[in-house]
């Protein structure tokens, strides 16, 4: 990537969320949609993700014409603020329908619910202008191995992929791996799980991925690898970039504030791979821990795009022929000492 190069910044309604977890109650009062979109701006953000029924609420509820005519409201709002829409994803998981899975539901009325959601979704994201499904698998999986012929369910998924490909000719699917939570084993756990599957679509080319800096983490991988693997395929088109303490729960930690050399190296994975050129947008999922207060609401999405931009100059800094000669001489513990003083400065 060209050292000029600059990237374009995302986020989602749901990132600043009101401090809500399993074990409590909200913390903050909820704020509007048109509070949240005014804000993106002036933080310096390009885009909007949006989840199906984060761009027309109670989707399942209204006619096709009502869905048509808050969308275009919505893409109205949008092209007022000078905002993007970078993806829409069907929110499956907040549906009964889904509770033993969406698309690999015992219930083939329940698969029928999630695919025909599904298309729903692609039509909402035609009139907001992008052309990106992101799919993130929530409960395609299983609490008790014996529920699911595990085999049948990569048949469910493949069909589910095609019907929406078919629906679409010029729609992409952006897969986004997790390994668990809410299920309790996932059955597309990884970016490679992610792109193996596209190859048994009707058209793999439309079929990529996303990655998610935790749940990278969460299946025990770096997220630095799992960027170069996916950009290798081609089929890096979108990231949510955030943080992760560890095995816990799935914690949008914001961008490097617990490791910050892990999140180094996904910047410099991203600026070797040319990330961006290809309009793509560095998103941040992250979410404001329970105990901020709302004068401080913002701080984790303003915090995460100033961690970022200072990584990329680290990463454009970095003494590359020295490290190449550490390399040559083997002396890796030369090299690793090299990064910590390179990321700690002067």
């Amino acid at each position: 990537m060209s050292q000029n190069r600059s990237y374009k910044f995302c986020f989602g309604p749901w990132n600043i969320s009101e401090g809500q977890d399993p074990y409590g109650p909200t913390t903050r009062p909820p704020q509007s949609f048109d509070w949240k979109l005014a804000k993106l701006k002036k933080l310096g953000f390009d885009a909007m993700m949006f989840h199906d029924d984060d761009a027309v609420p109670d989707i399942d509820a209204k006619s096709a014409a009502q869905v048509r005519k808050e969308t275009r409201e919505l893409k109205k709002k949008l092209s007022d603020a000078g905002v993007a829409a970078e993806m829409v994803a069907p929110r499956l998981w907040f549906d009964p329908r889904t509770i033993d899975g969406g698309y690999t539901s015992n219930d083939p009325k329940c698969r029928r619910y999630a695919i025909e959601r599904s298309l729903r979704c692609i039509d909402v994201a035609n009139q907001l202008g992008t052309d990106l499904i992101v799919l993130w698998f929530a409960r395609e999986g299983s609490y008790i191995r014996e529920a699911k012929n595990a085999r049948r369910c990569v048949d469910q998924l493949v069909t589910a992929l095609d019907r929406m490909l078919a629906h679409d000719k010029t729609i992409r699917l952006s897969i986004e791996p997790k390994p668990n939570e809410p299920m309790d084993h996932a059955y597309i756990p990884t970016i490679g799980h992610a792109l193996a599957i596209a190859q048994l679509t009707r058209d793999p080319k439309r079929v990529g991925c996303l990655i998610e800096s935790a749940h990278a983490i969460l299946a025990g991988l770096d997220p630095a690898d799992e960027i170069d693997f996916a950009m290798s395929f081609g089929k890096l088109w979108s990231l949510h970039l955030n943080d992760q303490n560890g095995l816990k729960f799935d914690q949008d930690k914001p961008f490097g504030s617990a490791n910050l050399r892990v999140a180094f190296n996904q910047v410099r994975a991203l600026e070797r791979n040319g990330y961006g050129r290809h309009g793509e947008y560095v998103c941040f999922d992250v979410h404001p821990f329970r105990t901020t207060k709302p004068a401080h609401w913002l701080a984790h999405l303003s915090n995460s795009r100033r961690t970022f931009l200072k990584l990329v100059k680290k990463s454009r800094t970095y003494p590359e022929k020295q490290a190449q000669a550490l390399i040559a001489d083997r002396d890796y513990a030369a090299l690793d000492q090299l990064v910590i003083e390179h990321l700690l400065g002067k």
